[in-house]
């Protein structure tokens, strides 16, 4: 007996409704990120480990999935290393190219790349799926979608007023009203490490901040005093835990807190300019908060941070983030190149969509009607009727075979077609059509402009 087939762990398979789902998600994001000048641009599945390997740090490179040469791969591998099986030594000799593990990478790839023929700023949004070797479990997958949209070559804080017009005007149009778009600025949270004195352990202070909402105040203090932060530099920076209210009354308090610090004072004039844009030009449905424990990307981002989080009524992480960047392509040889950009979550996205019930009918795309068939003259008939359908856009399809109505009728309910239609030779002689309701199971005799009028 034949084994059954399994897919690889870590991937998925996606039914029709599912794709369709997803789909309508794509084209919603896509829909406005054209509407605010982004290009779409599409960069291969796999790159050359150098481009990927050693931008990700040692863990991020371990999770690389690598591609076998192809060909007599081990026809070149040093024999001291083959013999003593060292597999370090041995991947750089067997293996040249490597499946993309984000799209960020490829993109400052692509930039330099392209120097000459792009016109900066350059606008993009790139939607394509990428790889992680990273052990599976529910919610992580070894293959997922990135969905991110980005502005290179320009320093202007509109960029970033932008990009938060662009969260809201996206999840306004999937009818996910509610959502939360957090922002912090690096600059506030260097300015936080200097006020204490301790510059050094900039890494080590706000990654124990950025977890106050998990552990609380006590165990982001025990995790600071862990790494070495010294109980008066702490106590220095005690007022943050209390930061309350809406976006100026924290910003008064942040002023407080980084008056004697010019970096942290920059962050805030960078802040209070998206704050005054924003408030000039009322988001829809979204609120922007101001989270100066937001620490996300703490290694590349040198300004704006931004955090999306879903509707209060869901428990969900976010559901989108981003930030600025100063050097993305410097990595190339392409410095001072200095850009912002955010991404969506598209897997959490759907599952919220899901959970609220706001996916609309038309998400999932399916015929709209089917016509039964009883023969190979009547056959004949509908499928004229089917291809005029189909030419004013109306997704319509005949059954193939002329099988007992019964089965042709079950047919049309798994699917969850809304009209059936039957022409026999009454119908024929009199050119038309009864076509069949088959959510209230209503049933008139109509003609083909009748049955379009109905339908449509």
């Amino acid at each position: 007996m034949a084994q059954k087939p399994t897919i690889p762990k870590g991937t998925r398979d996606f039914s029709p409704v599912e794709v369709s789902k997803r789909n309508y998600i794509f084209s919603t994001i896509k829909s406005q990120f054209q509407k605010f000048g982004f290009q779409p641009i599409e960069t291969p599945s796999f790159e050359n480990s150098d481009t990927l390997m050693g931008k990700y740090g040692e863990e991020g490179d371990r999770l690389i999935f690598k591609i076998l040469n192809s060909g007599d791969f081990l026809k070149k591998v040093n024999d001291d290393a083959f013999a003593e099986k060292n597999s370090q030594a041995i991947t750089p000799q067997i293996s040249e190219k490597a499946l993309r593990y984000d799209l960020t990478v490829p993109f400052a790839r692509y930039v330099v790349q392209h120097q000459n023929d792009i016109e900066f700023p350059f606008k993009r949004y790139q939607i394509q799926p990428v790889w992680r070797a990273d052990r599976p479990q529910k919610g992580r997958f070894r293959e997922f979608y990135q969905c991110d949209a980005d502005v290179v070559g320009s320093d202007s804080l509109w960029q970033e007023v932008e990009f938060v017009q662009l969260y809201d005007a996206v999840f306004t149009a999937l009818g996910l009203e509610g959502v939360t778009i957090k922002i912090n600025n690096r600059k506030i949270l260097s300015g936080f490490a200097e006020v204490i004195g301790e510059s050094d352990k900039l890494i080590d202070f706000t990654v124990a901040l950025d977890k106050l909402d998990k552990i609380g105040e006590e165990g982001v203090i025990k995790e600071m005093q862990a790494k070495g932060i010294s109980a008066e530099a702490i106590k220095t920076i005690t007022p943050i835990f209390s930061l309350t209210g809406d976006f100026s009354t924290k910003i008064e308090g942040l002023k407080a807190i980084l008056n004697s610090s010019e970096e942290g004072k920059k962050g805030i004039e960078e802040l209070e300019f998206i704050q005054r844009a924003i408030e000039a030009m009322p988001l829809k449905t979204a609120k922007l908060d101001l989270d100066v424990t937001l620490a996300r990307g703490l290694n590349y981002y040198t300004g704006a941070i931004f955090e999306v989080a879903a509707p209060k009524n869901v428990k969900m992480g976010s559901i989108g983030g981003g930030g600025r960047y100063d050097d993305l392509t410097g990595i190339f040889g392409l410095k001072n190149m200095s850009g912002v950009g955010i991404s969506f979550g598209l897997d959490r996205i759907y599952l919220v969509l899901e959970e609220l019930g706001l996916f609309p009918a038309s998400a999932e795309a399916n015929t709209q009607i089917i016509f039964i068939n009883f023969g190979e003259k009547e056959a004949l008939y509908v499928m004229k009727a089917v291809r005029e359908l189909r030419n004013q856009n109306v997704a319509a399809e005949m059954y193939p075979d002329a099988a007992k109505m019964k089965k042709q009728m079950n047919h049309a309910n798994k699917r969850n077609i809304p009209f059936v239609v039957l022409a026999g030779t009454k119908e024929m002689e009199e050119e038309t059509f009864t076509l069949k309701n088959m959510v209230s199971g209503e049933q008139s005799t109509v003609t083909l402009e009748e049955m379009l009028n109905t339908i449509k």
